[in-house]
């Protein structure tokens, strides 16, 4: 009987994925919401499945690229565990993300796509001490750059990253502008649906809005106080819970980042019931076809 190798053996063991998923670079499409990552799985070619750690990876191509599709999780440590993954096992050149979200700018409606240039972690922070006068103050040894929230106060996030002798203190993630720049391009291009599969319809047309600042934390929010806290403290227009954790994971590994968010809600803006229920399916599948879109006008690497 042959003698297998402790060396061949390990190598056998720790070996994550197929040499091919290895060293083909692709684009990680990363979806935040199941339908939306089914509707882009209809459209990839040569699809290949991997498994690791219970998270499904499929590989192929989309768009005329290389990428590998998957799902976030939701929630903000789901959604940098699920990245960092990706980018331990597959040779990942850009980081395209997207999903639904609450629209937090007045201005914008259920159904437009938002594309922020910036995302920050907008729940990372300190809870102050309520004060005699009933008003709430941090330790003398902390401070914010942003005005509080009652009890509530944000703060950057420590980044490590290779260059760097010492951690950074960094609110702000910024997309990638040439990136950017792409997405830029299709506004005012692509149709987007405005009813969903049940045929309630949206009052307006949706659309494409490129610029702006996002921000992300782990609460869901359905709030209009809170709401408008948000959209005067950070000028947001969008507010989720998983892309600025993608954007931190992206800085750390020093790889290009874009966000795509299409409004399924308004974040406790809108009158009656939150409307996530009824456009979630319509804003998934506008998000889809504006990665697609994207995918399809990004130059060629």
């Amino acid at each position: 009987m042959p003698r297998i190798s402790l060396p061949l053996i390990l190598g056998l063991i720790l070996s994550p994925l197929p040499l091919l998923a290895q060293d083909t670079s692709r684009i990680a499409v990363i979806s935040a919401f199941e339908p939306e990552w089914i509707a882009l799985q209809e459209d990839l070619q040569g699809a290949e499945e991997t498994v690791i750690n219970g998270n499904r990876f499929i590989s192929g191509t989309l768009g005329g690229k290389e990428v590998v599709l998957f799902l976030s999780g939701i929630s903000m440590v789901n959604a940098a565990m699920t990245t960092q993954l990706a980018l331990d096992h597959f040779e990942i050149s850009h980081i395209v993300f997207s999903g639904i979200a609450g629209g937090v700018d007045p201005s914008l409606s259920i159904g437009d796509v938002v594309v922020p240039e910036q995302w920050g972690q907008y729940l990372e922070g300190a809870f102050a001490r309520e004060t005699a006068e009933g008003t709430f103050a941090l330790p003398s040894w902390m401070s914010s750059e942003f005005p509080n929230y009652g009890m509530m106060y944000t703060m950057p996030v420590e980044v490590a990253r290779e260059g760097l002798e010492a951690p950074e203190a960094k609110f702000w993630f910024d997309v990638d502008p040439g990136l950017l720049e792409v997405a830029r391009g299709l506004a005012g291009s692509l149709s987007l649906e405005d009813c969903n599969e049940e045929n309630a319809c949206l009052a307006d047309p949706p659309g494409l809005v490129v610029g702006g600042h996002g921000v992300s934390g782990m609460t869901f929010v359905d709030n209009a106080a809170f709401r408008e806290f948000v959209f005067e403290t950070f000028e947001a227009r969008v507010l989720d819970m998983e892309s600025a954790a993608v954007a931190h994971v992206a800085y750390a590994n020093d790889v290009p980042f874009i966000a795509f968010r299409s409004l399924s809600d308004l974040a406790g803006g809108g009158e009656g019931e939150n409307q996530m229920a009824t456009f979630m399916s319509l804003a998934s599948s506008n998000s889809a076809t504006v990665v697609e879109a994207f995918l399809v006008a990004l130059p060629d690497q």
